[in-house]
């Protein structure tokens, strides 16, 4: 085992009981994540990327959904710990950038004040400390005249500083593991290349391991150093991100290619996954992507493949023969342009 490991996920499974069937939320997803990397969990609405973070962060009520498989970290199963040590890990160890920083900061309280609160929950320190604690981090993040600005409210930021206030407050005890749950989906495009560059920074400048959460590939193209997909609360494909993007495998990898608009094609000649996602309480029989999947054949509906690692590849979950997925993943490859670190 590698003594950069920093989180093990094995056989994670998420499943609510509800009055209509049981929703298979995520089902049997494993990863690793190690120090100095950072990992894209891509896929559509419903494909179960910020359940399985939340599962992760001890944020499912344990009473609603029923969670098994393994979380470890440094030796400990976050799933099977009490909830007080949970709780000293997660905003310390482990810490969470939401989806929508707006709703995450309470608007009535000074921006600087809800991170000298967050000093405090994991540190005896005073006030005066915290808030030079405060100051320190949202400068660190870009906030310009951070001592200030502490002081405003959150509808007094825009959203790409509301955004930079929730990653300070992530940053607050140095974490090992910090996850962003589609942090640019309300942004524009030149603040979330800002956004994307500083978290970015955030990991090579504290040797962090990062999950970062999005639905849309091009997001994460020349970011992450890994990318795994998922679709229907399984893993459909992972590997290094120069093997995903320069060979991709997987036909629901190949529909989320065709679907994003590069530079040099017309909007018209975008070509959109047909159909819609499955239902997580009745999911299709064996491959839950054949009623959607232009190369179905006579396995996919009857077998659910294996996620496996062919020889000369990477891991993915398709019948396909590794020779058909070589020619079609070719013709959807992006050549990545990595700027030298």
């Amino acid at each position: 085992m590698s003594d950069r490991l920093l989180l093990d996920v094995r056989g994670l499974t998420v499943r609510f009981p509800t009055p209509d069937g049981v929703v298979q939320a995520v089902s049997e997803v494993t990863f690793p994540l190690e120090r100095g990397e950072t990992l894209g969990i891509v896929g559509e609405s419903g494909s179960g990327k910020s359940v399985t973070n939340l599962a992760i962060m001890g944020l499912l009520n344990r009473n609603r959904a029923e969670i098994t498989g393994e979380v470890v970290y440094k030796g400990e199963d976050l799933l099977t710990l009490p909830q007080e040590r949970l709780r000293d890990i997660r905003g310390k160890d482990i810490a969470m950038i939401f989806q929508d920083p707006f709703a995450s900061l309470h608007p009535m309280y000074r921006v600087g004040d809800q991170l000298v609160e967050a000093v405090r929950t994991h540190s005896d320190v005073s006030k005066d400390v915290a808030f030079s604690r405060a100051v320190e981090l949202l400068g660190q993040v870009g906030i310009p005249n951070p001592r200030e600005r502490a002081r405003d409210y959150p509808h007094q930021y825009s959203g790409g500083m509301r955004q930079r206030a929730m990653i300070a407050m992530a940053l607050v005890h140095n974490p090992d593991v910090l996850i962003a749950d589609e942090p640019t989906t309300a942004l524009d495009v030149t603040v979330q290349a800002q956004i994307l560059e500083l978290i970015d920074r955030v990991k090579r400048d504290f040797d962090i391991g990062v999950i970062l959460v999005t639905h849309d590939l091009g997001v994460v193209a020349e970011t992450v150093d890994s990318v795994m997909v998922m679709y229907a609360g399984r893993v459909r494909e992972h590997g290094k991100a120069a093997e995903v993007f320069e060979a991709p495998q997987d036909p629901y990898t190949w529909g989320l290619l065709d679907s994003m608009p590069p530079v040099d094609r017309r909007l018209d000649e975008l070509r959109p996954i047909e159909g819609s996602p499955p239902s997580l309480v009745n999911p299709p029989s064996g491959c839950a992507f054949h009623p959607r999947c232009p190369y179905c054949f006579e396995p996919c509906p009857r077998e659910r493949p294996p996620l496996r690692e062919p020889e000369g590849g990477h891991l993915d979950a398709c019948h396909l023969p590794i020779e058909t997925k070589r020619v079609e993943g070719a013709k959807r490859a992006i050549q990545l342009q990595r700027a030298p670190v």
